[in-house]
């Protein structure tokens, strides 16, 4: 083969082999190109990959129930040794809770129960016994601490419906909320919504179990990932609830409930977990101005701290039992509820532990 044949040849080789090329290019271009009318990244732009979605943090929310708060006193007592005549004398509304408010400021969420009116209304209604306070009264709420208010009780509307209005708005114009019977209250805890519910079983007994389960279900349907149920309920100085209070506990629980606490016996009731929720039957009073010296004055703060990720809160034994009395006094009720020490919490504590194994023995029958 001469030098021209040699040439021609070599240029041949090269054209078939840029026609590979320019194939082959043609058809990887075919395979990756968006197919017609898909948008293109604009020219020079990053394309991005897609973020992977961080799980839900679990939050922890300390909430701590507090018994029935008289603020105010029957016009038939003794004015002198009357809560009335105390909030006077002390001129600070804080002087009250002074003795728990440690615990209270130390945690999220603190809920009392206001058994009574605060009004100027003269409607008394006829019954036994009637509380009612002055508006300022509040006042020992928001100097302590307190978040919420349960209005679900039979003192509620003592100077009629008004009176329960007025009430509403003494407390909720010192920043607290309010709730009951209808009323659910929601709140934004460390992001968490917490929603609570207060019911009033005294009027329907039983018969109040599809109000209490209807309001659990709307609070959840509202987005409630914490659903804290707070009962009034039960017979008076009685020290183990009755198949009602059980009953309507239970219920709530199966209902989406992540914890039910009551008052209204006056006294201390023990407490059992259910479907690994919490239920504390009798938190006894509190600040409680319905009578100057009871003859038990024993009650209890409960604390739980839930933990919640997302939509779950975790089943857990996060939980304490504070041993109180109603009087920081001796001897009779000066209105300054105060964590017992000592012997004196020894023997409450005893005597919340004899009440619970009452309980589990109703539990196994």
């Amino acid at each position: 083969m001469d030098e021209v044949q040699h040439r021609q040849l070599t240029l041949l080789l090269a054209v078939v082999a840029l026609g590979l090329v320019v194939a082959i290019g043609c058809v990887a271009c075919s395979k990756f190109a968006p197919a017609e009318g898909a948008a293109t990244p604009e020219e020079g732009a990053a394309t991005e990959t897609p973020a992977l979605e961080e799980p839900p943090a679990s939050i922890p929310i300390t909430v701590t129930f507090a018994g029935d708060c008289t603020l105010g006193t029957d016009e038939a007592f003794d004015y002198a040794s009357s809560f009335n005549a105390k909030f006077e004398a002390v001129d600070d509304p804080a002087w009250f809770l002074a003795n728990v408010k440690p615990i209270f400021a130390d945690d999220d969420i603190t809920i009392v129960n206001m058994e009574g009116t605060l009004t100027k209304a003269t409607s008394r209604q006829d019954k036994t016994f009637a509380f009612k306070g002055d508006a300022d009264y509040a006042k020992v709420f928001s100097t302590s601490s307190v978040e919420a208010a349960s209005m679900a009780n039979n003192h509620s509307k003592d100077y009629g419906e008004q009176s329960y209005t007025d009430t509403i708005a003494a407390i909720e114009t010192e920043g607290i909320p309010t709730f009951g019977h209808e009323r659910i209250a929601y709140l934004d805890v460390k992001g968490v919504k917490v929603a609570l519910v207060g019911a009033y079983e005294l009027a329907k007994h039983e018969e109040i179990e599809p109000e209490v389960t209807s309001r659990i279900n709307e609070a959840r349907a509202a987005g409630a990932q914490l659903v804290l149920v707070y009962y009034h309920w039960g017979q008076e100085r009685e020290y183990a609830p009755n198949a009602t209070q059980v009953k309507l506990a239970h219920a709530a629980i199966d209902a989406g409930a992540d914890l039910v606490v009551g008052s209204h016996p006056h006294v201390i009731q023990g407490w059992e977990v259910y479907q690994g929720r919490y239920i504390v039957y009798s938190l006894g009073n509190f600040c409680f101005g319905g009578n100057s010296n009871p003859s038990d004055k024993d009650c209890m703060l409960f604390q739980q701290t839930f933990t919640v990720t997302g939509d779950d809160v975790a089943k857990d034994d996060d939980v304490e039992l504070i041993a109180c009395s109603i009087s920081s006094a001796p001897g009779y009720n000066n209105y300054q509820p105060t964590p017992a020490s000592g012997a004196e919490k020894e023997r409450i504590d005893a005597k919340i532990q004899s009440s619970t194994n009452q309980i589990a023995a109703l539990a196994n029958d």
